[in-house]
């Protein structure tokens, strides 16, 4: 919005030239999230608590100090998140840019599914929400729009490819499926970043270190020379997902303070299933799918540790874990929640820097 209105002025205020600049445009985004996210926290959080009087639903075969120290503990607090992301990438961004559209249509509407999910959890006092299938479906068809969206955006051969890391010049042709492909990656991604979500700080951290990530290879895809220097695909228009990627890191910084243990409030489905989703996308809009996998390897390993536990149980009646997602048999082990968070975390830095370092070898 902002670069729309001040543009036809820079000519005469040399000043605004700055607002062609998207590193400055993105530094302006993650301070007005962090800004909208401090003043809004203390009013959402009370305004959830006195709607939710008894808090987030606790699982009974959880462990046992949830029952206890998380109790009344009130969650959608992904809705301040999305409220500052939203405000500040409409304020920052270049608002032609149909990748920006692409990426909010995907973080505002698995956001929306994740509050109907929230919602009937509250009344029904259940954590059971939304039935998994149609949860599934609307994660599919708006992931499906999305994919075939940001494929209309770019251009052959790499509109319908998959790029491999590492490699250069190596192209896998999906041809029509790929806004299938891309479906898939946003819904794997929102699923685990929701499956990661249980403790205090667990989830928004490695999001924001993941987003950082992102940002820094949307900056370098977008840009031709940095793109030519480094060997990677060069996609015109995705260095505008810096600004997205900024607020979503001022937005998550800004979550974190009230969310920090012991947490004021829980950002919910609302919160998880929306950021995963944005990460996703943001992945196929600059064709770093199979990276994704790499930065985001700690909720890749929270997701395997569900399926091999599911599996092994349905197969033999025995756990592998003593509870899943993996952070759950951590604290049965008796691990303190601050230890398994604060490890979680340098291991998603170890992976973020894994993942960078894929920018260069070539």
């Amino acid at each position: 919005m902002l670069y729309a209105l001040l543009l036809p002025f820079v000519d005469r205020f040399h000043a605004l030239n700055l607002i062609h600049y998207i590193t400055f445009r993105a530094g302006g985004a993650c301070m007005t999230s962090l800004i909208v996210s401090f003043w809004l926290g203390p009013r959402i959080i009370r305004l959830l608590k006195s709607l939710q009087k008894q808090g987030q639903p606790i699982r009974l075969d959880g462990p046992e100090r949830h029952l206890i120290e998380k109790k009344g503990t009130p969650t959608m607090g992904g809705v301040l998140i999305l409220i500052a992301l939203a405000v500040s990438t409409l304020l920052w961004a270049d608002l032609a840019n149909g990748y920006v559209w692409a990426i909010l249509m995907i973080t505002l509407g698995y956001g929306a599914l994740g509050f109907a999910d929230d919602f009937v959890k509250l009344t029904k006092r259940s954590s059971k929400g939304v039935p998994g299938r149609v949860k599934l479906v609307v994660q599919a068809g708006l992931g499906l729009a999305a994919a075939f969206w940001m494929t209309m955006l770019m251009p052959a051969p790499i509109a319908d490819s998959l790029a491999v890391p590492m490699f250069k010049t190596v192209l896998i042709p999906f041809g029509p499926f790929f806004p299938i492909f891309g479906m898939f990656v946003m819904m794997g991604a929102s699923n685990a970043v929701n499956l990661t979500d249980g403790l205090d700080g667990l989830a928004i951290v490695p999001t924001i270190i993941a987003a950082g990530v992102f940002g820094l290879i949307a900056y370098l895809v977008g840009n031709r020379i940095f793109a030519g220097y480094l060997q990677i695909h060069f996609i015109s228009g995705t260095g505008e997902l810096v600004i997205f990627c900024s607020a979503l890191i001022g937005a998550g910084l800004g979550f974190l303070w009230f969310n920090a243990p012991p947490a004021a409030v829980f950002m919910g489905d609302t919160g998880s299933l929306s950021l995963g989703g944005a990460l996703g996308a943001v992945a196929v809009a600059t064709k770093n799918e199979l990276v994704l996998a790499i930065v985001g390897g700690l909720f890749v390993v929270e997701t395997v540790s569900v399926i091999i536990q599911v599996f092994w149980y349905k197969r033999t009646g025995r756990r592998v874990f003593l509870m899943a997602p993996l952070h759950h048999h951590f604290e049965k082990k008796g691990w303190a929640e601050p230890t398994i968070v604060i490890r979680f975390w340098i291991i998603a830095m170890i992976l973020a820097l894994a993942g960078l370092a894929t920018l260069k070898i070539r």
